[in-house]
């Protein structure tokens, strides 16, 4: 196969970025995260700032929390008044997204990459999650905050991407059947996560 795209959803503390990283330099390919939101800046002429207020997450109306809108692709001019909108701001990151799974190989972290290339032949889908005491220990080494703060942190930030992930693609974010693999960092170790992360793409793509 001529690209191969891994895209990897996760929860906060399970260092899913850093086995995506890991996995990039173990393969040498790219791996982009926020780098989507910088690109994507560029190709729509919207403020980046614009789009990291909106990055994986949603402003939290109920309204917002109770309803979908599915991505279909659509990207709207300019001159339409929902050009900033958040659909139209994360149509653009997709667009993004679709531009990198075709031009080559890479990882993508997280922004429903999995979902947004759901057709696509090439791309395997990576969930990381692992248990609470793992994610707390995890996030405790990068943030300086109390135990209660830092727990309340962690399932804000999940429950931001669960509702983001819900609305964008009609989906549950931690269901198992959106994925191809589901890999628990905390009992497995990163760099073991990687290793089965490689095994599972030697046994789906070299064929």
């Amino acid at each position: 196969m001529k690209n191969m795209v891994v895209t990897i959803a996760r929860q906060y503390g399970s260092g899913g970025k850093t086995i995506g990283e890991m996995l990039a330099n173990d393969l040498g390919i790219p791996c982009y995260g926020r780098q989507i939101i910088k690109f994507a800046s560029e190709d729509s002429g919207i403020s980046e700032q614009i789009f990291s207020r909106f990055d994986e997450k949603l402003d939290m109306s109920l309204f917002k929390k109770l309803t979908k809108n599915i991505y279909s692709g659509r990207l709207l001019s300019p001159e339409s008044s929902g050009f900033v909108s958040d659909q139209n701001l994360f149509n653009y990151q997709a667009k993004i997204i679709k531009s990198m799974a075709e031009e080559g190989s890479c990882i993508i972290i997280g922004r429903c990459a999995d979902f947004v290339l759901r057709d696509y032949e090439n791309v395997a889908s990576v969930f990381v999650h692992a248990d609470e005491d793992f994610l707390m220990e995890m996030a405790m080494e990068r943030n300086s905050m109390t135990e209660r703060e830092m727990k309340r942190y962690i399932e804000k930030v999940n429950r931001h991407r669960s509702d983001f992930y819900r609305h964008y693609t009609g989906c549950d974010w931690s269901d198992a059947r959106n994925y191809d693999l589901c890999l628990n960092s905390g009992k497995l170790g990163f760099a073991r996560c990687v290793e089965e992360i490689k095994s599972y793409l030697k046994i789906r793509f070299e064929k």
